[in-house]
């Protein structure tokens, strides 16, 4: 079974069995992430099917699937932005329904679409989440300067966040998302809008951030960037895990490209010819 995967009834949370050598005990470390049975449905569409997955402390994880596979409502869930039809979320042991400060004081969130109080500047926002977040202000001050300065938005700092562009704004929310120093980050879709050099700046952090023991899950549709920046993957489809485990374990061989069309379904070429057809041809060029 994938390391980052358990079916298994039994609360994480249990002492395993004494050392050989010494008899003692060993705790085991609580999932960052625990996601038990989450089931989610909109009307007749069942978004999300019973949904379990685990993500130990100090991973760089990444979440992919197809359009609709239900990744942004998964993470909606175990961030308590959206509440499950069954099933729970758990945040280092702590219930994200039942016990909500408690599990959301560990975590960062950088959700999809996400929206800000924009009538603020950059640096007003930041010291708003702040004091929200009770971080000291002294604090406040000097992680916002370097949050900031990290993220290439100095000179933007005094400027209302309506005003940012879509890539500034996904920036900023990150900063929010880091401000009190979590010990998970949740991230959908973080390099959306972001160009290039600010990609690379982020990248940087969340390296840093994973090496000093935080944990990141993080959605995205791009595979070539998951590959090179996590070191475990999870692929969901039709609200469901398909795969789970180290990046090695889950590509089995392949790239990533190919192990996820493979799991998926995907067809690799889109059909040229319907019904002995062809179909699309007047998307040809034309030299007449």
């Amino acid at each position: 079974m994938a390391p980052n995967q358990d079916s298994r009834s039994a609360d994480p949370r249990s002492v395993a069995a004494g050392s050989p050598a010494t008899g003692a005990p060993d705790r085991q470390p609580l999932p960052a992430l625990d996601l038990r049975g989450l089931q989610k449905s909109f009307g007749a569409k069942q978004a999300v099917r019973g949904l379990q997955l685990q993500v130990m402390p100090g991973r760089l994880f990444g979440l992919v699937g197809p359009n609709g596979a239900g990744k942004t409502t998964t993470l909606s869930m175990a961030t308590g932005l959206l509440r499950p039809d069954a099933g729970s979320a758990l945040i280092l042991g702590h219930d994200v329904w039942t016990d909500p400060p408690a599990a959301k004081a560990l975590m960062g969130v950088l959700p999809d679409g996400v929206r800000l109080f924009d009538r603020l500047s950059g640096r007003e926002l930041l010291r708003y989440i702040g004091r929200l977040r009770q971080v000291p202000e002294d604090d406040i001050e000097i992680r916002s300067s370097e949050l900031l300065a990290a993220l290439g938005l100095t000179d933007d700092a005094d400027q209302l966040v309506v005003d940012y562009s879509a890539g500034m704004t996904k920036k900023i929310g990150l900063a929010c998302a880091l401000i009190h120093a979590p010990r998970l980050l949740i991230l959908d879709e973080p390099f959306e809008a972001v160009d290039p050099v600010s990609g690379e700046g982020i990248r940087s952090i969340l390296r840093g951030y994973v090496a000093s023991g935080g944990t990141v899950v993080m959605s995205s549709h791009v595979m070539e960037l998951v590959e090179n920046l996590c070191d475990s993957v999870a692929v969901v489809a039709a609200g469901q895990v398909l795969a789970a485990g180290s990046l090695d374990e889950v590509r089995a061989g392949m790239s990533l490209q190919q192990r996820f069309l493979q799991l998926v379904g995907g067809a690799g070429n889109v059909a040229v010819q319907q019904g002995g057809e062809e179909v699309l041809s007047w998307l040809r060029s034309s030299s007449v």
